[in-house]
């Protein structure tokens, strides 16, 4: 680790700095909806490209198409993903019900969950029941405890709607790159979708970079995953139409 890394974190972890960063309320993780809906919109788009120009379409085909299936799969895509954390935020939620009643019912019961798991973690004796009363001393303290310890679950509550709106702005934006070039009437058709191939590369990589640092991983490795993974969608794309075409004669 470099000097001046070194010091930056040493700076992040002094006393006053570390407590303003722990009374932070934790904010909901944004990056995931992001890369769903770029990388599915840019697949989306550019499989279409690429299946147009295999099976023999028109670059009219293709803006038609692509256009359609940007805005419809957008909303699909965003109304998938709604669902998901809808059902995700009503299972935190019945959860938290759950452990309330159960403090309500059982509280020593649940004092005794709260003891083993700090047990576990090699707290033992007095410590191990000191650590037990400050817990089950604070209700709120106690069932969110329970939550992150016994559900694996995170104390940020899912926001559907904010995951839905991410998904399909990250979706449209990303999804229209690559069928930017068939707006460029003074390319050849061959030469438009080079030109998309390109974009749509560029954009599978870009996530990957993006993805590598925010997570602090292998920028190269990340990018080239996601290129890779893209790439062998919209492979798959320009197969079918380029089958389907010479089975079936000109489809255009």
């Amino acid at each position: 680790m470099n000097t001046s890394r070194r010091r930056q974190l040493q700076r992040e972890h002094q006393p006053d700095n570390i407590a303003r960063r722990l009374a932070m309320p934790p904010r909901p993780e944004r990056l995931s909806d992001m890369v769903l809906g770029g990388i599915d919109g840019c697949i989306t788009t550019f499989a279409i490209a690429a299946g147009a120009f295999g099976a023999g379409f028109s670059p009219l085909v293709v803006l038609v198409m692509g256009m359609a299936n940007l805005l419809a799969d957008g909303i699909s895509m965003a109304v998938s993903n709604y669902e998901a954390v809808n059902a995700q935020q009503r299972f935190v939620e019945n959860a938290r019900r759950t452990e309330e009643e159960h403090i309500h019912l059982v509280p020593e019961g649940e004092r005794e969950e709260v003891r083993q798991i700090y047990a576990r973690k090699g707290f033992s004796g007095e410590s191990l029941e000191q650590i037990v009363d400050k817990v089950t001393a604070n209700r709120g303290l106690w069932i969110d405890t329970m939550l992150s310890e016994e559900y694996g679950l995170s104390r940020v509550a899912p926001n559907p709607l904010a995951s839905a709106w991410w998904t399909f702005v990250a979706f449209i934006v990303v999804g229209v790159i690559p069928l930017l070039p068939f707006l460029v009437p003074g390319l050849a058709f061959s030469q438009q979708f080079i030109v998309s191939s390109l974009l749509a590369g560029l954009v599978f990589f870009a996530i990957g970079l993006l993805k590598g640092w925010v997570y602090r991983s292998s920028l190269l490795r990340a990018g080239l995953t996601t290129f890779l993974l893209g790439g062998c969608a919209a492979a798959v794309a320009f197969i079918v139409g380029h089958l389907v075409q010479q089975a079936f004669g000109g489809l255009g």
